[in-house]
């Protein structure tokens, strides 16, 4: 008995494509396998090809032992039947189906038998992948990441629901043959994609199921949605029903979500790419085999997803269509828009009523002109005097816009992709229809449209309907079958003729209409071939080759590797240019933070210092009268290497050395509630070379401010600062807050600052800071998805607040489109101070954001719903419940219940705010950034400094 029976097909109803390629692919990943005692059962049906048939024979001649050749009955003719038939014959102690055309990875069947002997699980699953285009390229399903994200074992397949809600066991598992014939386990014979119900039937049936982190199987087809709709429906109505015999009815509604995600979303999405004729045949084999699918409305999938599937259901294929054009561009109107009593806005509207609510994209807070509509392209002919021909219809989202009478104005307009060149041509009708704006613009290409025939070859169309002053521009969107047919025409290159001779008409990757300059003709085709073999003759490759060389040397003297050696070897030996100070705030992010306080002070003293500025990416923000050099080019390290003083909150390069005639002096960015430098684990994994690099960054600090013992005894003991390094003077970014509290104290809070007005905030509105935590590690910036629903706070506080989302710097987050005035995103603004300054209530988790608002007495509300998690994995210096400065919510209701109480219950936490900024920020005076200059700038700064260590830290004890 061999170990592993691998079973193949070939020639059944239902069989991918590939033919006899795709079985000797299959059977060879079989023949390598790193296990010898791997065999294939190949089961051919009667009705498979000569070419599949003489596959098989030659592969089952070559490897006698191990290949098995059965060719089946007859009678035996789709694929269902065809597997059962090798169940039969397997004799390996494992069991495995392979489609045609999927392979097995090198050690897939040893991988599979080591967690079937381990674990003694009678059924093992582990990844696959697929083949996610026409190009070839292959691509695991997203959802298969957290399923199989370590290897463990199951005692019932209820233990990982997703491998039932999806189709998980559609490949990539085997069974012990044992428990498969005990159990009964058949494929249905009638079914075209039995093997979509034939996993969960196993793993319903089995017990104890291994789970392998490993990929075992690619090569696996897509499905053809259009053409299997309705067998891919049935299959997956027989799992659901299956999991509502057993019970299971949460389950079932999953795998129902997870259908219209992973099935009928991929087909909504690819109508645009079908010819009108399937997209039509499509859509009414939908609507019969989704009939009574979905009775509560599919509430899990996002809205635009959503109207796809309702679409599908009805069969409306030119609905499909604009929706699928949705689904890619969500901040689109791609059809009039309806609104009901209750301010709900649904899409589209007939008898039967809307299709869907669309409430939260937000497009009922948007005007004319200021949002994106659809511009369908409904004809591409040719017209008189060889001019191109065009009509298509403009949606009105129904609640803006023009109305009936409005006079209109259109323009068509090609613009030349990547450059500023456009030629407009007026339309010639232009007409209000009740819930769009149809028009028909003639358009002379050959005449008026002339490109240099170099880097202008592809044109973009797009029209601007102007109504009442305001102006609506749009792309135009068509289905890649819409201009199959068009005329060419004749088109007049600056260059000459021999550029290109035709203008064709095109739709692009992203469904829009455009123009390109393509080679018809007898010269044009000549030169494009002749200039196509220059260009890639063996000199010329050589010459390319040598310029991509001496690129490739240039680069490098741009490069960090290059730099960091240069500026430590030679750079730091320049001399000192005495009054240099070089200013950098988060990694030059940002114009603000203490940095920017010192900055201020030392301008506001009259101090004769050259400042520098660091900006990375954009100076944007930065003093138009500062000196700014780029971080990591040549001028920044060309300042940094001669600059008396070095000033930032984070940290400048770790790779760079100070100059030994330079004073650092290190802000820092906030007090500590989670583990830092050496106590953080992160920090304590690495290998002893990170741990020097870091320990030799740390060094280079002459000065580090603080502005509580906390710090002394969290920071400065987590980055092994000495004693004599420290200065107890506060933050000097802190300064704006004390004074900020001191005038509210004295004069009240009104008016507010400057900003607020900027900002568009209402002083009758409380204004809410939302600032989470950098929750991310060492990296570039990423985008985020905030904790915090904030459409659901504008739904419930929109009348009454203001929230503010500020990301950290570090990442960003994309925020729905939510009632004006209700949400506003800060998280570009440079100084978090000025924000805190005009802030109600903050709003935050375990950033040290807190530390610094608590200065202005004001609520805190802490978010945070994974605080045990957060704590547990990252480390902490407190408890955060025993010690923060306002209430601790753990589920987004509390956190609104507790908003609504404000009043009432920031009484309780009064005291407590007060000691918790007498416990963590005792330094914060309000002149901290006077003591600082006067420390480390002013003439005798080192005696000032030792005497702000002396008498801080006697009065800290």
């Amino acid at each position: 008995m061999s170990d592993f029976s691998c079973v193949i097909t070939g020639g059944g109803d239902g069989e991918g494509p590939g033919g006899a390629d795709a079985l000797r692919a299959s059977v060879e990943s079989v023949l390598g396998q790193s296990l010898r005692g791997a065999e294939a059962v190949v089961v051919l049906a009667s009705t498979a090809g000569p070419a599949v048939r003489t596959a098989a024979r030659a592969l089952a001649d070559r490897a006698p032992g191990r290949v098995h050749l059965l060719h089946a009955d007859p009678a035996v003719r789709t694929t269902g039947a065809l597997r059962n038939a090798g169940l039969d014959a397997a004799a390996g102690r494992y069991v495995l189906v392979l489609a045609s055309g999927e392979r097995l990875q090198l050690h897939a069947c040893r991988n599979l038998w080591q967690a079937g002997e381990t674990s003694r699980a009678d059924l093992i699953a582990g990844r696959w992948s697929r083949i996610a285009d026409g190009g070839g390229k292959e691509r695991e399903p997203s959802w298969q990441g957290e399923l199989y994200a370590r290897s463990r074992t199951l005692a019932r397949f209820t233990d990982a629901p997703e491998l039932v809600v999806r189709d998980a066991l559609v490949t990539g598992f085997c069974l012990r043959r044992e428990a498969a014939r005990r159990h009964g386990l058949r494929y249905e014979e009638d079914l075209t994609h039995g093997e979509i119900l034939f996993g969960p039937l196993a793993a319903a049936a089995v017990g104890r199921i291994a789970l392998v982190r490993r990929l075992i199987v690619t090569g696996r087809a897509a499905p053809d949605r259009a053409r299997d709709l309705a067998a891919l429906v049935e299959a997956h109505r027989r799992v659901a029903n299956t999991l509502l015999a057993r019970g299971l009815s949460e389950l079932r509604e999953e795998r129902e979500q997870a259908f219209a995600r992973d099935q009928l979303v991929p087909l909504a999405r690819s109508f645009p790419h079908l010819p009108a004729a399937r997209r039509d045949r499509a859509a009414a084999t939908a609507a019969r085999a989704l009939t009574g699918s979905f009775p509560d409305g599919l509430p899990g999938l996002p809205p635009l997803e959503r109207v796809a599937v309702r679409l599908l259901a009805r069969g409306d294929a030119e609905g499909v269509l604009a929706a699928a054009y949705a689904v890619s561009r969500p901040a689109t109107v791609c059809a009039p828009l309806t609104t009901d009593a209750d301010g709900r806005v649904g899409w589209g509207g007939d008898a039967a009523g809307p299709v869907a609510d669309i409430t939260e994209l937000g497009h009922q807070y948007r005007r004319f002109g200021e949002m994106r509509l659809m511009n369908r392209l409904t004809r591409c002919a040719g017209a008189d005097r060889g001019r191109l021909l065009l009509e298509g219809r403009l949606v009105l989202p129904g609640h803006s816009g023009p109305g009936p009478g409005t006079p209109l104005t259109a323009t068509l307009e090609f613009r030349a992709r990547g450059g500023a060149r456009a030629v407009a041509f007026p339309a010639e009708a232009v007409r209000h229809d009740g819930t769009g704006i149809t028009w028909r613009a003639r358009a002379d290409v050959a005449r008026r449209l002339r490109p240099v025939g170099v880097r202008d070859t592809a044109w973009d169309a797009r029209l601007i309907v102007e109504a009442d002053g305001v102006r609506s521009v749009s792309d135009l969107f068509a289905p890649q079958d819409q201009v199959a047919g068009a005329p060419r025409f004749a088109a007049r290159p600056r260059l000459g003729r021999l550029a290109g001779d035709t203008w064709e008409p095109y739709i692009t990757l992203k469904d829009h209409f455009a123009l390109r300059l393509t080679a018809r003709r007898g010269p044009a085709r000549t030169t494009h071939r002749l200039v196509h073999y220059a260009t890639r003759f063996r000199p010329a490759r050589k010459a390319k080759l040598l310029v991509r060389s001496l690129r490739r040397r240039l680069d490098r003297y741009a490069s960090r590797g290059f730099k960091v050696p240069a500026y430590n070897t030679w750079l730091t030996r320049l001399p000192v240019r005495r009054g240099s100070v070089v200013f950098e705030s988060h990694m030059g992010t940002c114009y603000g933070d203490s940095p920017r306080a010192l900055y201020e002070e030392i301008r506001r003293q009259g101090l004769k210092l050259r400042a520098t500025w660091s900006y990375d990416p954009s100076p944007a923000g930065f003093p138009d009268d500062a000196r700014l050099v780029r971080r990591w080019s040549w001028r920044y390290l060309w300042a940094l290497a001669r600059a008396e003083y070095w000033v930032d909150n984070q940290g400048f390069p770790q790779q760079l050395r100070k100059p030994r005639h330079t004073t650092y002096l290190q802000t820092w960015h906030g007090s500590a509630y989670k583990r830092m430098g050496f106590d953080e684990r992160r920090v304590r994994l690495q290998s002893t070379p990170q741990r020097e690099r870091l320990q030799q960054a740390v060094d280079r600090f002459d000065h580090f401010l603080v502005r509580s013992e906390h710090d002394v005894d969290t920071l400065a003991r987590a980055y092994r600062l000495p004693e004599e390094r420290l200065l107890r003077t506060g933050y000097p970014r802190n300064d704006a807050l004390v004074a900020e509290r001191e005038r509210a104290e004295t004069r009240g809070r009104l008016p507010r600052p400057p900003l607020a007005a900027a900002l568009g905030l209402d002083d009758h509105r409380k204004t809410v800071l939302y600032a989470p935590t950098f929750r991310g590690g060492p990296g570039k910036q990423r985008r985020t998805r905030l904790l915090l629903d904030v459409r659901e706070f504008a739904e419930r506080f929109g009348d009454t607040h203001t929230l503010l989302v500020r990301a950290h710097y570090l990442e960003s987050a994309r925020l729905p489109i939510c009632p004006p005035g209700t949400v506003v995103d800060v998280s570009r603004h440079h100084d978090v101070q000025e924000l805190l300054a005009l802030s109600d209530v903050l709003v935050t988790d375990y950033s040290s954001i807190m530390f610094d608002f608590a200065l202005l007495d004001r609520p805190v509300v802490l978010f945070a719903p994974d605080l045990e998690a957060y704590a547990a994995e990252r480390g902490s210096y407190f408890d955060l419940r025993d010690h923060a400065p306002g209430p601790v919510t753990a589920t987004q209701e509390e956190l609104f219940e507790t908003l609504a109480e404000l009043k009432r219950t920031d009484t309780r936490y009064a005291d407590r705010r007060r000691e918790f900024n007498r416990r963590f920020g005792p330094y914060d005076r309000g002149d901290a950034a006077r003591r600082t200059v006067a420390a480390v700038f002013a003439p005798g700064s080192s005696r000032a400094a030792r005497h702000i260590i002396d008498h801080d830290l006697e009065a800290g004890r």
